[in-house]
């Protein structure tokens, strides 16, 4: 048990760990609006993808262990910053700890929109355990095929997990709403599925977009990623050499006219070269002292 100091399979104990607790950019428009999501980077991950671009955090190689005391201060020290949102990016091995936290810093004025932001390979029991805790959720739908799941990130059972938990989060968050700050439309409630498009994934990422219309329709948000980083090195590079460039921009288009052809009403989308290391955030420990 990891609160018997042993390690789970993503590699934390049972003390919470983070890398930085700062505003965020980067993600969804109605998520960091002008102000910034405020992102809590909690360290470790459940599912090991080789081509994480967080890679430093995921492995445990960066962090600083906290309190749930403190991870409730950060929450309002977001929030006094201006944040639109508590943003937590990677928390699910740390459920317990993360609910815990909230409910405190709800308790001591938090009001803003919690954010649970994975890599969508929960339990659907936690899902359900979440509700009242989490406002928004911001999850991967990375895989449709059971190789490529098990390939890139040993998990083959991805679709079936992450389509359970999906239908979870749907259901106890209900339709997505939104207010505005600053004249833009912040999300309040509801539902963004992400998915990102890999190099040589196109026909894959097809068959996860039209899956995912085919059960949700639009009652739920999308979005369509072209910010494949490639961080790969080493065995792994040599293992899986087409992740080693950029995914090809024309296979991006030709996705997003597939999307506009099932009849996607709206779903946010990257112009340009969005592939860059500037999306990878500094683990320098940023707002835990």
């Amino acid at each position: 048990m990891r609160d018997q100091g042993e390690r789970g399979v993503c590699g934390a104990g049972g003390e919470l760990a983070l890398a930085r607790a700062a505003l965020h950019f980067w993600e969804e428009p109605p998520l960091s609006g002008q102000r910034g999501s405020g992102a809590l980077f909690f360290v470790h991950c459940p599912l090991g993808c080789v081509y994480c671009q967080n890679r430093a955090i995921a492995q445990g190689d960066f962090g600083q262990q906290v309190s749930v005391e403190r991870l409730a201060e950060l929450c309002l020290e977001l929030q006094a910053q201006g944040a639109l949102n508590v943003n937590c990016v990677t928390p699910t091995h740390y459920t317990p700890q993360v609910a815990q936290a909230v409910r405190r810093a709800r308790e001591s004025g938090l009001a803003i929109p919690v954010v649970w932001n994975t890599s969508g390979y929960e339990l659907a029991d936690v899902i359900d355990w979440l509700d009242g805790t989490v406002d928004v959720y911001l999850t991967d739908f990375k895989y449709y095929g059971r190789d490529i799941a098990r390939a890139y990130s040993r998990a083959a059972d991805y679709r079936e997990v992450a389509l359970a938990a999906l239908d979870r989060m749907v259901e106890t968050v209900g339709a997505t709403q939104f207010d505005y700050v600053d004249d833009m439309p912040r999300m309040t409630k509801g539902v963004v599925v992400r998915h990102l498009l890999l190099p040589g994934g196109l026909d894959d990422s097809k068959r996860v977009i039209e899956m995912l219309f085919a059960r949700y329709g639009n009652s739920v948000e999308y979005s369509i990623m072209n910010q494949y980083t490639p961080v790969i090195t080493g065995r792994d590079l040599e293992r899986f050499p087409e992740l080693g460039e950029p995914a090809d921009p024309d296979d991006y288009e030709r996705l997003l006219d597939f999307a506009d052809a099932l009849g996607i009403e709206d779903y946010f989308w990257q112009e340009g070269p969005a592939a860059k290391e500037s999306f990878i955030p500094a683990w320098d420990g940023t707002g835990l002292m």
